[in-house]
């Protein structure tokens, strides 16, 4: 048992940690950083939340995992698997919500890992985990194209059937100026790998399309203009209201949530495993 709970870190540091392996390590930590916290803000703004929150928990949950984690060839940072779920929670429930439901999911992962429920993954078909992130990539897909095309709408329904014809009714509003900035960034993420692996295409994409956008005056919103400016500082530590109804209301979302979170860390395993 005690292995089992052993953070990975530990053993690392009992092994033998070199300068060279600490040199590899900070270039690779820079190059997660540049491709997460983007990430983490655009992932928090399609969960329905602020992007401040999405940097909170990049940030805060990245060191924690990387301080108590039990693989030392996995990363951890954000992913787009969670939106549809988050999504759901915090338009239903709120940002309260949201916590009761992590925390009780966290509470589920433990007992799975101690119960060594990993090898059950073998029995999943492949089919099905296919069908499950191509569900999830087309769900996302769908949350993002009101921002792409730049629609005017104020709520969007959550339902896939409602939010589509929400988008077509609302289609006369959408900008151009939103569409080619779009555009612009897609085929630069592409085609940037053509080019050089060293840095990121998605991270280029931002600067030199943030760089369009504010020399040339491009009228679409920014982060600024919609959120608001991002506090330069960590919010004060809240414990949610565990009320015992709301606890109950999102227990079935905890357990989705720490089903996918199991499911995607195995999956990743499997594949740094055959590398």
């Amino acid at each position: 048992m005690h292995r089992i709970l052993e953070p990975k870190l530990i053993a690392i540091f009992r092994e033998g940690y070199s300068k060279k392996q600490f040199s590899a390590d900070v270039v690779a930590g820079i190059i997660v950083g540049i491709v997460a916290l983007p990430l983490a803000i655009a992932f928090a703004i399609g969960s329905g939340v602020k992007p401040e929150q999405g940097l909170y928990t990049a940030v805060i949950a990245g060191f924690l995992i990387a301080a108590l984690g039990g693989s030392r060839a996995q990363v951890s940072g954000p992913t787009g698997a969670f939106i549809v779920i988050i999504y759901g929670i915090v338009h239903e429930h709120g940002y309260e919500g949201l916590a009761v439901a992590t925390m009780l999911a966290g509470i589920f992962l433990i007992i799975m890992g101690v119960m060594r429920m990993g090898v059950l993954l073998k029995f999943i078909p492949y089919p099905v985990t296919v069908g499950f992130t191509s569900g999830i990539a087309l769900i996302i897909f769908s949350s993002q194209t009101r921002d792409f095309l730049g629609l005017q709408i104020e709520n969007v329904p959550a339902d896939f059937v409602e939010k589509w014809a929400v988008y077509l009714e609302n289609m006369h509003t959408f900008s151009p100026h939103a569409l080619g900035i779009g555009l612009l960034a897609l085929t630069l993420i592409a085609l940037w790998p053509r080019l050089t692996h060293r840095i990121p295409g998605s991270f280029v994409a931002i600067i030199v399309m943030t760089a369009i956008v504010h020399f040339f005056d491009v009228p679409v919103d920014t982060i600024g203009s919609r959120f608001g400016s991002v506090p330069n500082s960590l919010p004060a530590p809240q414990i949610p209201n565990f009320s015992w109804k709301l606890i109950t209301e999102m227990f079935s979302p905890a357990v989705t949530i720490a089903l996918l979170a199991a499911i995607e860390s195995l999956l990743s395993a499997v594949v740094a495993d055959g590398m």
